[in-house]
């Protein structure tokens, strides 16, 4: 497997670019800036994008997938349930930051248990509300694409129109902390981490397992 973040845009959003390297058929997660650096990631890497998925549908990380999808033909894929946010709840950052574009519409959404496929590669989505109502990781090959639910030693602000707190902690509890501990967690901003770390050592969830005490709601800034 192929496997290229890149940091982009003011809000240093992780674009990941994953790739089978024998059919050279690519996914590109969360597109949030900077189009023409990502194109030119996935052409030093050979690949053709086949799929773009996004975690959710914040602006800081769909503010390049007119520009990706315009290049590669790619089909766009999110979940129902966040189209409202990627069409309202941003349009005040999407004002902010010229550069980016809004959004096209999906050419289709993906739900708890779907999977996506690039070559023989299968990742399977994993609803994930809390940070916005249509929130979801991918999950596969070894990592989980964790989007704004989890990050290394904290979690997504959920103070924001859509956001549940309660609801994020069940996601985190029931769809990531239930992984092999040996999972590697790609988060949409911010360094790796593991399953395994963030069961032991993240401050903002309450374990039950693990029995580790939750010190209050907070997270992020993302």
């Amino acid at each position: 497997m192929l496997l290229k973040v890149i940091p982009v845009g003011p809000f240093v959003e992780n674009v990941y670019i994953i790739g089978d390297e024998q059919t050279k058929e690519g996914l590109i997660v969360d597109p949030g800036a900077e189009g023409e650096r990502v194109l030119e990631e996935v052409e030093k890497l050979g690949l053709t994008i086949k799929y773009i998925v996004n975690t959710h549908g914040h602006a800081d990380h769909t503010g390049a997938v007119k520009a990706v999808k315009d290049a590669t033909g790619a089909a766009f894929a999110i979940h129902e349930r966040d189209i409202p946010t990627m069409r309202h709840v941003s349009r005040m950052i999407l004002d902010m930051f010229k550069s980016w574009d809004a959004p096209p519409e999906p050419d289709f959404t993906v739900k708890d248990g779907d999977t996506v496929k690039i070559g023989p590669l299968e990742f399977t989505v994993a609803e994930t509300p809390g940070h916005t109502p249509g929130s979801l990781c991918l999950i596969g090959n070894g990592v989980a694409l964790t989007g704004d639910t989890l990050f290394r030693l904290s979690v997504g602000r959920t103070d924001l129109p859509g956001g549940d707190w309660d609801a994020e902690m069940e996601s985190i509890r029931t769809k990531l902390y239930t992984l092999p501990n040996d999972t590697v967690a790609l988060p949409g901003h911010g360094p790796y981490t593991t399953i395994g770390e963030e069961r032991k050592a993240n401050p903002f969830v309450r374990d039950k397992a693990a029995g580790l005490w939750t010190p209050g709601k907070g997270g992020a800034e993302y």
